[in-house]
């Protein structure tokens, strides 16, 4: 049997054979390669607000793989405050390709996965060609584009994609009973929580339901099959599942459980309410559906008619609201705590996943009543979403400052031992990762909010230093507390992309001691402070976790490749559930 990537392109099929067949899964992923593939590897997503802080963690890993305590954040952190798997891969390519290069491959890897999971997970509710056109939409989503290209989310990306290939093994094991599904939907979703344990905490569960719900109603067709074998099935997963990330992830659960994040909210745009901005309703909301929004109305109208496509209208429906962060009350009242942590865009792309089965049946339906015209009119609703998203990332006023050179800051920190100090950049937004990966010195500022501990960040409501100034009051009087405590971690050396700062920095003592990239970056100083030293602190991994995580994640993606390719799906006569078509009568509903 045909596999795609180490996945295995079949899933359980309950649907007579349409008149006439969707694209094949391997021209899908070729148009999935043809479309990100150059976007990609021409470093499209480089300027994106996170793709340098995943090459940051990756950077650690090529160099420390069994030490996952890093000293160039924060004074030191540790990385078992986020999965490894999908920078651990980055690590072992980079030293063929380069870190940029090694980006670039996983996250194609990702949409390639992600790609054949939608057609997979199609397949459960909707007939074969509707579900090829799913998938061939999925690559044109908007909130897809926006993922990759402008906010660089590599993890969410991943991690999803994984899921929904786990799901119709998860289907299959709760209607059959089969141990392959078994043994295969569940490495593979230990290697998504591998990736990225939010997808798994909240967007599986999100995923799963109507999933479970569905085989609940397809239990009707085998009437040995009783509703509480099926709820047991699906509990019996989810428990098996709960027990390997608890032992794969173990060390996060401890770093966790020992410092848990208690530090003042951050705000994020996308938990606003978007009604009241209208930059972040665009950037949020219209960006990420795009012409999807036309479809909603047939969306909730085929949903409600037919009993099959309702668990999944319900999955899409609830995880929609959820994706409007703060517009309504309910993330809030449901999320609790969790939503001052969690970003919300996440939640958006995950409900334009669960939309694309509808989208699918949309089109084909589409063309089966107005054939070549109708095809033009999906292809290019298709081309209309991704183009607003990639138009979107020069457009949007608060994309990330990029366009300057920051290897004349990176080679000051490595000579004449400059190193031996602290450093610090203001006004340099994502690149302050750049500088991060390619120096050998430590700073006190980074990007991974919830893994820092000096009080100078957990007491004030600020994300990154370098970004102080947009967070207002309690930005700058975290920069201030700070500068005041200069000393105390050998902080003597502060770049300046952002003539802003420099008042602040005139008045607390610092110099201009040289300038940078044609006067664009400015370097400071301050007399009498002394070299940096390891600052104490309990959050340090010991040994043995930084074993377990250096084997197990990656252990995890290994063995769901064995399983997929030495366990092969058979092909089966099963009971088949009839669909209706829009034009010519070849399906009718089951009743």
């Amino acid at each position: 049997m045909a596999t795609t990537l180490g996945l295995t392109t079949e899933a359980p099929r309950f649907y007579k054979e349409p008149q006439r067949r969707g694209a094949p899964l391997y021209a899908i992923v070729l148009l999935a390669l043809a479309i990100h593939g150059p976007l990609l590897f021409m470093q499209v997503q480089v300027n994106s607000f996170d793709t340098n802080f995943h090459i940051f963690f990756a950077s650690h890993y090529a160099q420390h793989w069994w030490n996952p305590w890093n000293l160039k954040w924060f004074a030191g952190f540790s990385q078992t405050t986020y999965p490894p798997l999908e920078h651990q891969w980055m690590a072992l390519i980079s030293h063929l390709i380069g870190l940029n290069m090694a980006y670039a491959v996983v996250q194609l890897l990702g949409v390639v996965l992600l790609v054949v999971g939608i057609y997979r997970f199609a397949r459960l509710f909707v007939d074969d060609r509707s579900a090829s056109f799913a998938a061939i939409g999925c690559i044109f989503l908007g909130a897809l584009a926006f993922l990759l290209y402008e906010a660089g989310q590599l993890s969410t990306t991943v991690s999803a994609a994984l899921m929904f290939n786990a799901l119709p093994y998860f289907y299959e094991w709760c209607r059959h009973a089969r141990g392959k599904a078994l043994f295969k939907g569940w490495m593979i979703a230990l290697a998504g929580a591998a990736v990225h344990h939010v997808t798994l905490i909240f967007g599986a569960v999100l995923f799963a339901i109507p999933v479970v719900w569905l085989a609940v109603l397809d239990r009707n067709d085998e009437p040995e099959t009783s509703l509480g074998a099926v709820i047991g099935r699906a509990l019996f997963f989810t428990g098996l599942t709960a027990a390997g990330t608890g032992v794969v992830l173990l060390p996060y659960w401890l770093a966790i459980l020992q410092h848990p994040i208690k530090q003042i909210p951050i705000p994020h745009a996308s938990r606003s309410n978007l009604l009241l901005n209208g930059i972040n309703g665009f950037n949020y909301f219209i960006v990420p559906y795009g012409t999807m929004l036309l479809a909603f109305p047939y969306i909730f109208i085929r949903g409600s008619q037919r009993r099959r496509l309702r668990p999944l209208l319900v999955g899409f429906w609830v995880t929609f609201i959820f994706g409007l962060g703060g517009t309504t009350p309910i993330p809030q009242w449901a999320l609790g705590r969790a939503f001052d942590i969690l970003t919300f865009e996440r939640f958006t792309f995950w409900a334009t996943l669960l939309a694309c089965p509808f989208l699918g049946l949309l089109a084909a339906e589409m063309i089966d009543r107005f054939r070549r015209t109708g095809a033009i009119i999906m292809g290019a609703a298709a081309v209309a979403s991704i183009g607003l998203a990639l138009g979107w990332l020069t457009a949007n006023p608060y994309k990330p400052a990029t366009g300057f050179d920051v290897n004349p800051v990176v080679e000051f920190l490595n000579r004449d031992g400059h190193f031996n100090y602290r450093y610090l950049t203001l006004g340099f937004g994502n690149e302050l990762s750049k500088v991060g990966t390619y120096t050998v010195a430590s700073s006190v500022d980074g990007e991974y909010n919830s893994a820092r501990l000096l009080p100078e960040f957990t007491h004030y409501g600020v994300g990154q230093l370098t970004s102080a100034k947009y967070y207002g009051t309690a930005g700058m009087a975290s920069l201030r507390a700070m500068l005041a405590h200069a000393n105390r971690y050998g902080l003597k050396y502060i770049f300046v992309h952002d003539p802003y700062y420099d008042p602040l920095l005139e008045f607390a003592g610092w110099r201009k001691i040289e300038t940078f990239d044609g006067g664009l970056i400015t370097a400071w100083s301050k007399e009498s402070v002394p070299p940096a030293h390891e600052i104490p602190s309990d959050a340090v991994p010991p040994p043995w976790q930084g074993l377990m995580w250096g084997t197990l994640p990656m252990a995890t993606s290994i063995l769901a490749i064995f399983f997929v390719l030495v366990l092969p799906e058979r092909r089966r006569a099963a009971g088949t559930v009839e669909f209706p078509a829009t034009v010519q009568p070849a399906y009718r509903e089951a009743k």
